[in-house]
């Protein structure tokens, strides 16, 4: 995918959770069907067409009139309720995820287009923008928009009663975080190539925006770089926190320094905003999890279950994640930008700082780690081996301060992957 279609997606990404896209895609859709309907109505094109009577299409477009806007009406206030209750049983970080629910904002949609579908077309059948073949035309558009209405709803009414809960708020976040490992598993440097060893001499591209990097446009700047025969490595990643005029890439030139650089353009391959997102992010995934697991540790809540099978969750995604890449499936194709890889000592901290810290006076939460992070040490990736192996120690240090009960700290010490070496 070219680099602007990447932007694209990216902004679609982010339209798609505002609740009011969908819904704005499919009455347009709505319009565009009375359209359909005037445009074969004039045309003469559908003299074939079986004859609807226009009081069939009265009756079935008032039914659809009156019933979508208090269905729709109900759907709103059975979202509000979900996303309530998700809020308060996952973390604010997760809302996003429960935002970009595809089935409520369908359900959603569904039924404001159809109350729209059916305004539009009942108002068009007064005014005489068609009559004869249109009837025909409008009453499938109608019948249609009926059997979607009923099957979304069954359907919708199926998952919206597990909307709010917790173990699809962390499947979700699951699925989110798989998605963008896999694609750093594929494109460990976003495309371009390692960049190793100092930041060399260059001009530096800064920001003026206060926020996190969301999205790196790697293919403009390596067109860029191409253009003006120069080198350009990549500071801040995705998910790292700007402040004004923080430097995000530095850029060089091997061959000849021009007499002016202007590097607005290069500032505008980074977005930065306020918040982070998964796209290309690996490790705001591991801190969903992780904020969902020390909520569920809180005096409040008191589930170590939960805690568990986020230990559970990251075991998985970074096992899967510390694989070995198959010879020739790491693509490169931005030779002249430079990235560092993902920091493995970082996302570890956000994936295990919080749970250690909450969970070390909790015998059962103490031995999950241990035993995630055991499984982790024997890693072939040295990375993650050696920040597993200091997270397990700080969180067997945490651990013997807090737990009163010495079978439980002995059980906490053999589970640690540091026990046959002591």
């Amino acid at each position: 995918m070219t680099g602007k279609g990447k932007s694209i997606l990216f902004l679609i990404n982010r339209l798609r959770e505002r609740l009011w896209f969908r819904p704005a895609v499919f009455s347009i859709s709505s319009l565009v069907a009375v359209f359909a309907a005037g445009w074969v109505d004039s045309s003469g094109l559908g003299g074939w067409l079986p004859d609807i009577e226009r009081d069939t299409v009265e009756t079935l477009l008032s039914i659809l009139a009156a019933s979508m806007l208090v269905i729709a009406t109900f759907a709103v206030g059975s979202m509000v309720s979900a996303y309530t209750a998700a809020t308060s049983s996952g973390t604010p970080r997760s809302f996003n995820l429960v935002l970009r629910d595809d089935i409520s904002q369908l359900a959603h949609s569904t039924f404001i287009a159809a109350f729209i579908f059916s305004v539009i077309a009942r108002v068009s059948l007064e005014e005489g923008y068609f009559e004869g073949d249109g009837y025909f035309v409008i009453f499938s558009a109608a019948l249609f928009v009926f059997a979607m209405v009923v099957l979304v709803f069954v359907y919708w009414v199926d998952s919206i009663a597990r909307l709010g809960l917790l173990g699809p708020v962390i499947d979700r976040a699951e699925r989110a975080t798989r998605a963008v490992l896999k694609q750093n598993r594929r494109r460990p440097w976003l495309g371009g190539v390692a960049g190793e060893g100092p930041v060399p001499e260059g001009t530096p591209v800064l920001t003026n925006t206060v926020g996190y990097v969301q999205e790196i446009n790697v293919e403009d700047l390596q067109a860029w770089a191409k253009e003006n025969h120069a080198r350009v490595r990549v500071i801040a990643l995705p998910g790292s926190f700007l402040s004004p005029r923080a430097e995000m890439a530095r850029v060089w030139f091997p061959e000849a320094t021009p007499e002016r650089i202007e590097t607005d353009q290069l500032a505008a391959c980074f977005t930065v905003d306020r918040d982070r997102v998964f796209d290309q992010d690996p490790g705001f995934g591991f801190v969903v999890l992780s904020e969902i697991a020390m909520k569920a540790l809180s005096p409040a809540v008191n589930d170590p279950g939960t805690a568990r099978k986020v230990l559970q969750t990251m075991l998985r995604l970074l096992d899967e994640w510390c694989q070995p890449v198959p010879a020739g499936s790491v693509e490169t194709p931005f030779d002249r930008v430079e990235l560092p890889a993902v920091d493995v000592d970082n996302l570890f901290d956000g994936a295990f700082t919080g749970i250690g810290r909450d969970g070390a006076d909790t015998v059962e939460v103490a031995l999950a780690l241990q035993q995630t992070l055991s499984v982790l040490v024997a890693s072939h990736d040295r990375d993650v081996a050696e920040a597993a192996l200091r997270h397990s120690a700080m969180a067997l240090a945490r651990a013997e301060q807090t737990l009163s009960l010495s079978q439980d700290l002995e059980a906490v010490r053999a589970a640690s992957p540091g026990h046959g070496q002591a």
